[in-house]
Parts: structure tokens; sequence; C-alpha cells
């Protein structure tokens, strides 16, 4: 298991429109609404696995995006 880098959250808020629709609401859902990877994989029909590397990849944009800007 991670640690939750409310980090995160607060640049979601910023740049969350450069994300997908879906990267954006599983990371809502992580970081906002403190949902588990299961129960985002369950609203999504995906593996937990699957909602890692989303997450993972979401993160990534948007630590380059504020490293960028």
């Amino acid at each position: 298991m991670f640690e939750k880098d409310l980090k995160i959250a607060y640049l979601l808020d910023f740049y969350g429109e450069v994300l997908t629709e879906r990267k954006k609401e599983v990371l809502d859902m992580y970081y906002n609404e403190d949902l588990s990877l299961a129960e985002i994989a369950d609203r999504f029909s995906i593996s937990r696995q699957g909602v890692r590397s989303v997450l993972k990849k979401g993160e990534t944009i948007l630590i380059d995006m504020e490293g960028k800007l």
C-alpha cells in the first residue's frame, strides 16, 4: 500500500482539466472522496491494479504540469 500524497489533491484542483475524464474521476474518488482502490475498481469494473495504474499516470501528469509552470 502506498501513502496518499495530499499534494496531488491540491494539484487536481488546479490542473485537473488537463486529465482525461476517467483519470480525473479516479483521482477525485481516491483523494477527495477517500475511496479505496477496491471501491474504485468496483465502480469502473476494472482491477485494483488497473486503478493503481490510472492513479500513477494521473499523478505523473499533474506533477509534470506543476513542474512546467
